[in-house]
């Protein structure tokens, strides 16, 4: 099988971390050319991943390469991506997938007219302490799950005119740009959204234009609860990143900052696994890869991209509204072409 030809757009920070990740795939599929609008961070990173082309404009990338990572501001993903799968291009989309409901649905629909692979880079999916931490509640190892709890605690000052501190061009606030990740995942883990409610401030933050600092509770069909609390404003941490699930039998933690999966029982505690972090971009990409050589749908597909989304917009709606959101109809597994979300 000939080789994967790959073109990067986008080399800031998200950017350069897909470049690391592609770099242990070279001999499968390799970069051969960049775009950014800083024509000397372009050739920096061409310069890096052996690229042989550096171009400012994306559009003069297309006809040498087969396939695309888009990590450019999330209001730049309908226009770019649309381009790419009109030019019969495979499209790892940086998350989130766009910015509205309408932008997503035409991104969705140009992959399939193009038949071509549309993946979200959900990378959290692919993370191996992640994915043991689903297997083990879905085995039931201690029993049935009643509440997960996801924290993510960062700082990130944009005080200096970052495009992230724009509602515009971010798409809305923290909750939206980095919070899709942890909605997500509790998708994932948990199913069925039936209801929700959130909370967000820029007190704290005052750099953003939307909020700043998340709170998200959701109630899962069968009962099981979630919450997500997520911050760019934390001076300091404790907590990280990391995932708690109380079971009826136990307590699961994963501590993401130090790479541990335990066991918490009134035996006492036990360590389940132990994985260096960082590993999940590489095996997002080789997943990417795969189903561009199979012919298989992606783990974090259009589809299911949108439905968590649409569950976000919920939020937000509701939120503005002062009520509790109505989440039926938006798990991954429901039906999408016709689910509109509040927005």
């Amino acid at each position: 099988m000939s080789r994967i030809r790959l073109g990067v757009i986008g080399c800031g920070t998200m950017g350069r971390t897909h470049l690391s990740a592609l770099a242990a795939l070279r001999d499968r599929a390799p970069v051969v050319a960049v775009a950014d609008p800083d024509g000397d961070r372009a050739r920096r990173a061409a310069r890096d991943a052996g690229a042989e082309l550096a171009v400012t404009d994306w559009r003069q990338m297309l006809d040498a390469v087969d396939a695309v990572v888009v990590a450019v501001p999330h209001h730049l993903h309908h226009e770019i991506g649309l381009a790419c799968l009109d030019a019969g291009k495979h499209v790892l989309m940086e998350k989130p997938l766009a910015n509205t409901e309408a932008q997503c649905l035409d991104l969705i629909c140009a992959a399939r007219r193009a038949d071509r692979v549309l993946m979200v880079a959900y990378c959290m999916r692919f993370d191996p302490l992640v994915r043991k931490f689903k297997e083990v509640l879905h085995a039931g190892t201690y029993g049935d799950v009643f509440q997960v709890s996801i924290w993510t605690e960062q700082y990130t000052d944009l005080s200096r005119g970052a495009w992230m501190a724009s509602a515009a061009q971010l798409g809305g606030g923290q909750l939206f740009a980095h919070g899709c990740h942890y909605i997500d995942l509790l998708l994932w883990f948990l199913g069925r959204p039936v209801r929700g409610t959130h909370v967000g401030t820029r007190h704290g933050t005052p750099w953003m234009e939307a909020e700043g600092t998340s709170n998200v509770a959701i109630e899962f069909a069968g009962g099981p609860l979630a919450y997500h609390f997520g911050t760019w404003g934390a001076r300091g941490t404790r907590l990280g990143y990391s995932f708690h699930a109380h079971c009826t039998e136990g307590m699961l933690e994963l501590d993401y900052s130090v790479g541990r999966l335990l066991a918490h029982t009134p035996a006492g505690e036990d360590l389940l696994v132990e994985a260096d972090v960082g590993k999940a971009a590489a095996a997002e990409t080789a997943h990417f890869l795969d189903c561009i050589e199979n012919g298989s749908p992606p783990l974090t597909d259009g589809p299911g991209s949108l439905q968590g989304l649409r569950v976000i917009w919920r939020l937000y709606d509701a939120e503005r509204r002062g009520v509790v959101a109505d989440l039926r109809g938006l798990g991954l597994d429901e039906p999408w072409e016709h689910s509109p979300s509040s927005r």
